[in-house]
């Protein structure tokens, strides 16, 4: 987040993480949500002046748990963390994992309270954005809104794309399905699209997707004697993305 400046004109700002003086936030995965290009130097100074940094969160700690009054949004700074919501008979259903530059808390604003529990799937940073500071900032920095409504499209899109994601007729779908999404994630992190590694559990991936962990590891295992993947454990390397692609569509 932003901290320091170098005024010597618009291409030389250099705005540091005030959590690691060595990281840019020309270059900080969250510059997306910490600095969105519209922005003035003075604006930025004011958004700052709201964000809220806490202790990293260790794996297994909730970050917040459902029906907890809403009061912020939280940005991952590193790390991920895992949405979870749980029926009446005490069941719990993945609803969605976040990645680093990702938003969560979103859920809370309908009805001022949290529809979901968030859990740190490894050790986490986030940054903690008070809603009513937000929502002030944002009427006097248009800008800043409208940064805020992409955020909420966002949202929403993803929302759409789990919905598509589990009407999947089969296991190779859903999980060629997830790993695209990880995949492209990736990417508009400015990471790599074709190898990294898979933050959550084979159990809680059955779990977001409607089926067993056995099911799961299967897949992985028939998508790596194709020769679409290589596992090891939970570094995936997608070797034929297109192959990954037709198998999701059911095209192959």
């Amino acid at each position: 987040m932003p901290n320091k400046l170098n005024n010597n004109g618009p291409e030389a700002i250099d705005i540091r993480c005030a959590n690691d003086q060595k990281i840019s936030c020309n270059s900080c995965q969250l510059n997306s949500i910490c600095l969105p290009i519209s922005l003035h130097v003075d604006e930025i100074n004011h958004l700052d002046e709201i964000v809220q940094r806490s202790k990293p969160l260790q794996k297994g700690s909730y970050l917040y748990r459902t029906n907890e009054t809403f009061r912020s949004i939280f940005a991952v700074r590193s790390g991920s963390v895992k949405a979870i919501s749980v029926s009446d008979n005490g069941d719990e259903q993945v609803t969605g994992f976040y990645l680093p530059g990702e938003v969560v808390g979103l859920d809370g604003i309908a009805n001022n309270i949290y529809t979901n529990s968030v859990i740190a799937l490894e050790t986490a940073s986030v940054c903690e954005i008070p809603f009513h500071r937000m929502t002030e900032l944002s009427a006097r920095l248009p800008s800043l809104q409208h940064h805020f409504f992409r955020l909420m499209s966002q949202e929403i899109t993803q929302d759409q794309r789990i919905i598509t994601l589990l009407s999947k007729s089969n296991a190779d779908q859903r999980i060629a399905a997830f790993l695209l999404s990880i995949s492209a994630r990736n990417r508009r992190r400015k990471l790599s699209a074709t190898a990294f590694c898979l933050p959550m559990s084979r159990t809680d991936i059955g779990n977001f997707l409607g089926l067993t962990i056995e099911t799961v590891s299967r897949v992985f295992s028939r998508l790596q004697k194709q020769g679409v993947l290589n596992v090891n454990r939970k570094d995936i390397d997608i070797v034929q993305i297109d192959t990954l692609r037709r198998i999701s569509t059911g095209t192959t």
